[in-house]
């Protein structure tokens, strides 16, 4: 295996990086609108008291209120973009602390909103709605902040939690600064003793590799550089955790977990069935691991073999064929919703495509109203990048039609139906591919992919779901947790998790959680394997021929924030809130395994 060094930003062709200039040309003018919004904010002030004078002042305090926050939200996430590409560009560094500051301070300038809004009266605030047409988009919003009346707290305190905003962010701040742009990982050693640069964007491809020396190597030294810093990590962690307890208390939420969920209108159940179903279901993974060791022709399975590739030969797929294959996928959904995602991909450059030295890890789509739903991610030509660039195209589709449907108020959508979107784009890019080339080293790249996809949303994910509960009850009990209380926890739950079919190394394995920067937003991880079930239910209603099916499913994608998230998900006849989709989706699981083991011989 041949060293392949990873490019300087500098050397990345313009084509396949995401569209900044769309968004300010220059960095000038990026600071010309962080300026606007700073000298815009006081303006904020002359409605502060005088929210109860009519439906005439609430409406124009909205579209202040709005149209601020917008340009707010374009400013950080500019900053935010240029900053992630290259986590060792300075300046790029300095603008998203500014960006940070700002943001902060945006919350704590509308702070007196609610609080005012519920002062004045759900009758009064309903009769408005009747009276100002301006005022009717806004009914949901109403109806949402009288839900939450309890936890809104007086405007002044409301002004001191906006203003926590930007020191809150540090922890999560500082654990991407740490890991993305100071940690430098050995390199890892191939079988033939050529090293390999193992960065944030590369470790994915290495750990994918056939070469199980560059393997092994890759995996224990990514996984000894977070030990190095296990006491850091954990404490930054345990900070964001108390952090978020106390939003909570503040607000007079039972727990954390009541907290993180009540905003989206989740009942609690729903968290604690989706754990339920997944430990009943880890038999299936206890069964995979056994394949996958067989299919290798390894004595042990190791935590570096669960992305080895099982087929002789694995297809390198250009950018741009993985762009039309995505394509025919989604071609259920519709000619115009193809054209947008195919133009977003080869034109209007939604996507910042490959590796680059100090590029964040991972993948995300990311964005607001007024601008292009922007991806992150280091394509390296496998299924498994086809299968995240489908991936994220999901949540930039969720946001483009959102965005095209729906004011600024409603243009964000929760966690909780954001891997809905996403997902979907997966389960049907999935079964073109099946469905359109017999080559078994193809189905089996395909499947191997798609069981990549299946062991970050249905395995990684819940398990980190139940060391973050334990975590968030240990902090709310008053008991502390150090590095090797968190390590152990981890190890223990990766431990069932693999049920004796794979070697346990208890401390590489218990430093797992501090690879996921997701546990810095409470409750998030959860979410993923909620998303994936729902996902498959709604690609099987479209694929089956269900009558309005990809309608319903574009209806969902428009709703954006306008309804509660199970509400949304309804548009395309699924409920989230019962435990049969994230059965069902088990037995798809299931079913990838039967078929990946006939593959394997």
């Amino acid at each position: 295996m041949t060293e392949k060094k990873v490019p300087p930003r500098s050397e990345i062709p313009r084509k396949y990086t995401w569209n900044a200039e769309s968004v300010f040309e220059t960095p000038a003018a990026w600071d010309a609108a962080f300026e606007s919004v700073a000298q815009r904010l006081p303006g904020l002030e002359k409605y502060k008291g005088h929210l109860a004078d009519g439906p005439a002042v609430l409406a124009d305090a909205f579209e202040m209120v709005e149209n601020l926050f917008c340009d707010a939200y374009i400013v950080f996430v500019y900053a935010g973009m240029s900053s992630r590409v290259d986590m060792t560009n300075q300046e790029a560094a300095a603008m998203f602390g500014r960006a940070q500051g700002l943001f902060g301070q945006t919350q704590a300038a509308i702070a007196f909103f609610d609080p005012e809004m519920l002062s004045v009266g759900e009758t009064t605030l309903r009769a408005w709605l009747k009276e100002e047409p301006r005022l009717t988009i806004y009914e949901h919003y109403i109806s949402d902040l009288f839900r939450k009346q309890m936890h809104v707290r007086s405007a002044e305190v409301e002004e001191v939690l906006g203003m926590l905003t930007e020191p809150f962010f540090g922890t999560e701040a500082t654990a991407n600064m740490l890991t993305d742009a100071d940690f430098k990982f050995p390199p890892a050693t191939a079988s033939d003793g050529s090293q390999v640069e193992v960065t944030q964007g590369t470790i994915d491809q290495i750990l994918n590799s056939p070469d199980r020396e560059a393997r092994r190597t890759a995996w224990e030294g990514y996984a000894d550089t977070y030990l190095a810093f296990k006491n850091t990590l954990t404490n930054n962690l345990v900070v964001a955790v108390k952090q978020k307890v106390l939003l909570s208390r503040v607000r007079r939420y039972g727990s954390s977990l009541e907290a993180a969920l009540f905003q989206n209108n989740i009942p609690l159940e729903v968290f604690h069935t989706l754990l339920g179903i997944f430990c009943k279901n880890i038999p299936t993974w206890h069964r995979y691991w056994r394949i996958r060791r067989r299919a290798l022709g390894v004595d042990t399975l190791h935590p570096y073999d669960i992305w080895a590739p099982l087929a002789d030969s694995q297809p390198n797929i250009p950018y741009e064929q993985a762009v039309e294959w995505i394509c025919d996928g989604l071609a259920p959904m519709g000619e115009d919703y193809v054209r947008a995602v195919r133009k977003g991909c080869l034109e209007d450059r939604w996507v910042d495509v490959y590796p680059n030295v100090g590029k964040m890890g991972g993948a995300f789509s990311w964005g607001t109203k007024g601008m292009l739903p922007f991806i992150l991610m280091s394509y390296t030509g496998n299924v498994s990048s086809v299968s995240t660039l489908a991936h994220e195209l999901g949540h930039s589709m969720h946001s483009y039609l959102t965005w095209e449907n729906q004011p600024f108020l409603y243009s964000n959508y929760s966690l909780f139906v954001a891997e809905v979107a996403s997902n979907f784009h997966d389960a049907m890019v999935r079964t073109y591919l099946l469905e359109n080339n017999s080559d078994p080293a193809f189905q089996m790249a395909v499947i191997e992919g798609t069981m990549e996809t299946f062991h970050r949303y249905f395995f990684i994910m819940p398990t980190l779901a139940r060391f973050e509960l334990e975590v968030h009850e240990r902090i709310e009990q008053g008991k502390g947790v150090s590095a090797d209380d968190a390590i152990a926890l981890m190890a223990d739950l990766f431990a069932e998790g693999y049920g004796g079919e794979m070697h346990v190394d208890r401390e590489r394995v218990g430093i797992t959680w501090a690879q996921f920067p997701h546990l810095y937003v409470d409750y998030y991880v959860y979410q993923y394997a909620i998303g994936i079930s729902g996902a498959n239910a709604i690609a099987s209603r479209i694929l089956s021929g269900v009558e309005g099916a990809a309608e319903g499913h574009r209806q969902f994608l428009s709703a954006g924030g306008s309804k509660y998230p199970a509400d949304a998900v309804k548009l395309a006849g699924v409920d989230l809130t019962k435990p049969e989709p994230i059965e069902e989706a088990f037995a798809v699981l299931a079913g990838l395994v039967d078929k990946l083991e006939k593959l394997t011989g």
